[in-house]
């Protein structure tokens, strides 16, 4: 029986930190906002997905 595919990232370490900082600036604009406190949720998972 054959192997299966080796699973491919879908996002390299350079999109984490592209994303990261469109939510840092996000978190910044909108700071009084009651949905910042996810995007400060996101922006620190994002963090450790990239072993920060």
């Amino acid at each position: 029986m054959a192997e299966p595919a080796r699973a491919r990232a879908v996002l390299s370490t350079e999109d984490f930190k592209l994303i990261r900082e469109a939510v840092l600036h996000y978190l910044k604009a909108s700071e009084d906002q009651p949905e910042s406190v996810k995007f400060s949720h996101l922006y620190h998972r994002l963090g450790s997905a990239m072993g920060r």
